[in-house]
């Protein structure tokens, strides 16, 4: 599942190969910036911002966001590409490599003076060289919701989904119900950018230390499973702000009170 950790991998990977040279292919298959065409201007880099990726070509920004099943791809000038072409969103290419995003969520092309328009609403970037550990504490305390919704609200932090979440509190022993504001934020936030950083240069996240398969989650995904810690069944329900936005929650009904 993409989350910030995946985001700051794909943008690390797509600046490496494509920034400084020029664009010689430019194709968005969405509508809105399907007639963009930004061949012949260099793209700049390719930076993330908690869960968006942008793509800076010349004083043009390419916005993309992966949510459930998007994914960006590198491949040679020419190379066969391992998902079909129906599937992709947008095409970057420079002389030496073709970026193809696949199953994109959200793509758009703007002015890179108006990146603030998409993202200038996340609070504190976990992997981001502004990370604000105290900010993002005081928006949690000032959430009033359950700790499970305030944490996967990117508006207090940026960077952290479902799977963060719910090991992240089961790491901190944290019922998922629990008020924000009864939480030791401060903690959790701290957690939270060791958790993730931690994964960040991963090829395969881990929770737990283990990377065998079956073994890299406390909780998520394990539901009547027993807890690792404590042998306890894992339990599983839904939570969020709306009943359009609801996410699984996993949680051990002896480890997190």
């Amino acid at each position: 599942m993409p989350e910030g950790d995946t985001v700051f991998r794909t943008a690390k990977r797509l600046n490496e190969a494509l920034s400084g040279d020029d664009v010689v292919r430019f194709d968005i298959r969405v509508p809105g910036s399907a007639t963009a065409d930004l061949t012949g201007q260099q793209l700049r880099e390719v930076v993330a911002r908690g869960k968006h990726l942008l793509m800076r070509i010349g004083d043009q920004t390419l916005h993309s966001h992966l949510k459930m099943e998007g994914e960006w791809h590198l491949y040679r000038p020419g190379e066969r590409w391992r998902k079909p072409g129906f599937a992709a969103r947008a095409i970057v290419g420079t002389e030496r490599a073709d970026a193809v995003g696949f199953d994109l969520a959200m793509v758009e092309v703007l002015p890179t003076t108006d990146e603030g328009r998409l993202v200038g609403h996340l609070g504190p970037d976990l992997l981001g060289a502004d990370w604000d550990p105290v900010e993002a504490a005081r928006r949690l305390t000032a959430d009033d919701r359950a700790i499970h919704v305030a944490l996967q609200d990117q508006r207090n932090l940026a960077g952290l989904g479902n799977e963060y979440v719910n090991e992240l509190l089961f790491v901190r022993g944290i019922l998922p119900t629990t008020p924000a504001r009864e939480t030791d934020t401060a903690a959790l936030v701290d957690t939270a950018a060791r958790m993730i950083r931690a994964n960040r240069d991963r090829p395969q996240r881990t929770f737990t230390g283990d990377t065998r398969r079956g073994r890299q989650n406390w909780i998520y995904g394990r539901a009547g499973r027993p807890c690792l810690r404590c042998g306890t069944g894992i339990r599983r329900t839904t939570l969020g702000a709306h009943p359009t936005s609801e996410r699984v929650v996993f949680w051990c009904p002896d480890c997190q009170r």
